[in-house]
């Protein structure tokens, strides 16, 4: 009996592919936007759902106000869903959905962690 061949990695590689091209598109359209709130923001990674219906956006940065960041950057979801619609071969530019990433925030944690740690280790020995 024949075995059945998978699409699942074909699915992956192209919604891993999709990712990509969209955290391109809108990194380079960061770089177009002239706005002082936005300097020290840059694109970590996009991640779209199964339907394409609605990308994730995770960025970075270095300033410590981040529902405000999220704020400024949604002032810009129209025309960063413009540049999409015109770069991307996708039938339909799914809603951006922006977050700051936290992965950044976890490893800043581990970071003063494991500096407490060094700390009480020289303290203590």
């Amino acid at each position: 009996m024949a075995r059945r061949r998978s699409n699942r990695t074909r699915e992956y590689q192209r919604s891993a592919r999709l990712n990509e091209l969209l955290r391109e598109i809108i990194a380079e359209e960061f770089e177009r936007v002239d706005d002082d709130r936005l300097d020290w923001v840059s694109v970590v990674s996009v991640e779209v759902d199964n339907e394409l219906t609605k990308a994730r956006v995770y960025l970075s940065s270095l300033e410590e106000n981040e529902d405000e960041i999220i704020k400024v950057v949604s002032e810009y979801r129209g025309q960063f869903r413009k540049v999409i619609g015109r770069s991307a071969r996708i039938r339909r530019v799914p809603d951006l959905i922006f977050m700051i990433d936290p992965s950044i925030r976890s490893g800043n944690r581990i970071e003063e962690i494991l500096s407490e740690l060094d700390i009480a280790e020289s303290e203590g020995g």
